[in-house]
């Protein structure tokens, strides 16, 4: 069975276009890159023919994993988000204690996490550590380079 995945309506709706995309496009395109590669004669020994029927796999693999997260998924709604405490959706700002660095952060679903933008995963090291803290509490964070200790300033939306 499958994780829950939280996200917001404006994400379900990408993922949903995504996956209509996939599906139509993308699956006539695999089918016309098979076909072509076929026309070339013998399949043993055709390599461009191997490369398109791994790239359907690839493509059907995605289209499944997309479906499934599409299957697991749970709006959350901006105006539902508690912000007394870290949560899915809430944007927080902290100042790491170890080089005085103060960083906005907004927890969203793996799907939507992007780190440029200053989006972190729920599931990240850091998305963990931060779940459930107040205003003031220090966050001790394990990632794989190292253990960061994190305290909340605030909590907004």
């Amino acid at each position: 069975m499958s994780e829950v995945n939280y996200v917001s309506k404006e994400s379900l709706t990408q993922m949903k276009e995504e996956l209509n995309k996939l599906k139509t496009s993308g699956r006539a395109e695999i089918a016309r890159a098979i076909a072509e590669a076929r026309e070339k004669g013998d399949l043993k020994e055709n390599a461009e023919y191997d490369a398109a029927k791994e790239a359907q796999g690839l493509h059907e693999a995605k289209v499944a994993h997309l479906e499934n997260a599409i299957i697991n998924a749970r709006i959350i709604d901006i105006k539902d988000i508690d912000i007394s405490k870290v949560s899915i959706l809430s944007k927080v700002t902290v100042t790491n204690l170890a080089n005085k660095k103060t960083v906005v952060y907004q927890i969203v679903s793996e799907k939507e996490a992007d780190l440029k933008s200053g989006k972190i995963s729920v599931s990240s090291p850091i998305g963990k550590g931060l779940l459930g803290k107040v205003i003031g509490e220090v966050a001790e964070v394990t990632a794989p380079s190292g253990t960061f200790k994190f305290q909340i300033e605030n909590i907004s939306i």
